[in-house]
């Protein structure tokens, strides 16, 4: 193995320190359905977890707190949003541009929701919402990137959402609101 430069080596003893000056998130761990131990918040609730915005208006903050100031709005309630850390009431969200901040635990909601395929935004291309989970079932509608639905269901490979009363499925891997392979039953 190649030695690391002086630069790597100091960016890795760094990375070590502030990892080992992050407080534990909990000792308590849960097994996944395939035996894989699963980070827990302070809340006891698992981390990362995708959520949705309860309101209209949220503000997210630089900081976990009120006298931190505001960094973005959001106005789409049932936006998706990732938390990544907890801290007191407050979460720690990544929304599906990449973009961090601070949300206060009131304003979240635990509906699940997803947006489909954000990365494909702008590009003249549809999603097929189909009538069963398979490739070859009936396609139902043409869902543009960038819409946000209602997760019913996910088996691992396909989300049953509804999109305006367009109930189908979709494959997993264009939904940005559920993790590859997770299980959800809502």
């Amino acid at each position: 193995m190649p030695a690391l430069s002086p630069l790597r080596s100091l960016v890795a003893a760094a990375l070590c320190a502030v990892a080992a000056a992050l407080p534990a998130t909990s000792p308590v761990a849960a097994q996944t359905a395939a035996g894989q131990n699963v980070a827990r918040g302070p809340s006891g609730l698992q981390l990362p977890r995708f959520v949705s915005l309860k309101s209209g208006r949220v503000n997210s903050r630089i900081g976990p707190g009120l006298n931190y100031a505001v960094d973005w709005m959001y106005l789409k309630p049932g936006l998706p949003m990732e938390i990544i850390q907890e801290y007191d009431n407050w979460r720690r969200v990544r929304d599906s541009d990449g973009a961090e901040g601070w949300i206060n635990q009131s304003l979240l909601s635990g509906k699940r929701t997803g947006i489909v395929a954000p990365w494909q935004r702008g590009k003249d291309v549809a999603m097929e919402l189909r009538s069963e989970p398979a490739d070859t079932a009936t396609v139902v509608a043409r869902i543009e990137p960038g819409v946000i639905g209602t997760i019913r269901s996910c088996n691992g490979t396909w989300c049953e959402m509804t999109f305006d009363g367009n109930r189908g499925w979709i494959s997993q891997a264009l939904v940005w609101g559920a993790y590859p392979g997770e299980y959800i039953q809502d």
